[in-house]
């Protein structure tokens, strides 16, 4: 995590910072309201001739700090400029980027500081510039008006947001280079999806914990405790687009719904293996899964130790590490790509290992199918958050697709051979898929 120089500062031993502050004497009276100095890298303005800049980040990651700042910068001193800000309603814009926290009242230095005049919904910079404020829900308002800049705040919450920013930006067109700061926590929207595509945008990302030294240690540590890696987290506080896939055989909120926080007791356990063709960096990882079965007959996913870029020898020793930690009683190894050499280099790792080798007959998402259906079933969950794995799994699709993250979905892969030696094998059962 990157700090900023005024965190760095602050994170200091007294003494030393007390020396440090001497040594800046007066100047050190106005860096409370020098940016630069207190920005974190994934804050401060992108360099280049770009017209839209869109920081995607969590909550409390310091959007709204940003954006205020930036116009901040461009209305100081600089008479006759014209800015937009568009909040989701008028009165979110008022309470966030006026009068907020870290709105533009409040980081303002006291002799440069705008005045608001409400009846207008405008504030008005000592040097001429003026900030009108409007809003997302009322986009013929900002049919006509004219600006140099816009500061666009929680454009995934703006509802027919569409129309808002087709009125805003034709109207965005005074002076040289017309700017727009859109800052939001992602969310799978069409604007938002819209502006990732523009030609020319430039994306900024950035996590809530990326702001811990100005956050509650119990806030950080209880959002993690709740929602790291889940769906929610990624977005919320991950500041990640969180896409749903038409047809997929994992949906995000199956996901979810199969997702416990504390394993039953296992009377099964099984590391599953998916070996790659290759070993550099940019070949596919190696897929292992650990999956319990419950006393309860649920299957549960209770580890992913893939690994990239591995040697045989050094995934080998990663399937090995993975049976020991969770005292497996089998690893299943696919063996389609050297079926010798992986019992091989298994059998090197760990003598004892019991290695079982399967050969796939079918593809790999025709292979999924049968495990998606125990999910749908309530009959497979995951103990905690796999974000890689869970990401693989939302790729699958009916059909036979993979639109997934990388080319080859290897942990999922893994996850489905671990299931169907515990749930799928004689006696187990093979429940037909439902596609809703």
């Amino acid at each position: 995590m990157e700090r900023s120089l005024g965190e760095r500062l602050a994170f200091l031993p007294d003494a030393e910072r007390r020396r440090m502050l001497r040594r800046l004497g007066e100047g050190a009276r106005g860096l409370e309201h020098h940016w630069e100095l207190w920005a974190r890298p994934g804050q401060r303005a992108p360099p280049g001739d770009w017209r839209l800049w869109l920081m995607l980040g969590g909550r409390g990651f310091g959007k709204t700090r940003a954006g205020a700042e930036w116009v901040r910068a461009q209305l100081e001193g600089r008479p006759g400029v014209q800015a937009a800000l568009i909040g989701a309603t008028y009165a979110e814009a008022r309470a966030v980027m006026v009068e907020g926290e870290s709105g533009l009242l409040a980081i303002a230095p006291a002799h440069v500081r705008p005045v608001w005049e409400p009846s207008l919904r405008r504030l008005r910079w000592p040097g001429g510039g003026t900030a009108t404020v409007y809003s997302a829900a009322e986009p013929e308002a900002l049919r006509g008006p004219q600006h140099h800049v816009a500061w666009a705040d929680e454009i995934a919450k703006w509802k027919g947001g569409d129309a808002a920013w087709d009125n805003l930006a034709m109207g965005l067109r005074l002076g040289r280079l017309p700017r727009i700061v859109a800052t939001t926590t992602p969310r799978p929207v069409p604007l938002v999806r819209r502006l990732i595509a523009m030609p020319g945008v430039v994306v900024t990302r950035g996590r809530t914990a990326d702001n811990r030294a100005n956050l509650a240690d119990a806030f950080v540590a209880t959002m993690d405790a709740l929602y790291g890696g889940t769906r929610l987290g990624r977005q919320e506080l991950d500041g990640e687009l969180i896409e749903e896939i038409d047809g997929a055989l994992w949906s995000r909120a199956l996901i979810e719904a199969c997702r416990r926080d504390v394993a039953v007791p296992a009377v099964r356990t099984v590391v599953a293996v998916d070996p790659p063709a290759g070993a550099t960096a940019t070949s596919d990882a190696c897929g292992i899964v650990v999956v319990t079965l419950g006393a309860d007959g649920v299957a549960q996913v209770v580890a992913d130790a893939s690994v990239q870029g591995a040697s045989p020898e050094g995934w080998a020793q990663a399937v090995a590490d993975a049976a020991a930690a969770h005292g497996a009683d089998r690893v299943v190894a696919e063996a389609n790509n050297g079926g010798a050499m992986v019992d091989s280099v298994l059998r090197a790792a760990n003598r004892a290992m019991p290695v079982k080798l399967v050969h796939a007959s079918r593809g790999k998402v025709a292979r999924a199918e049968p495990v998606a259906a125990l999910y749908e079933a309530g009959r497979a969950v995951h103990v905690g958050a796999f974000p890689r794995l869970e990401d693989e799994l939302a790729g699958l699709l009916s059909g036979g697709a993979y639109v997934g993250p990388g080319r080859s979905p290897d942990r999922a892969d893994a996850l489905v051979w671990a299931m169907t030696e515990l749930m799928l094998g004689r006696g187990g059962g093979a429940p037909a898929l439902r596609v809703l």
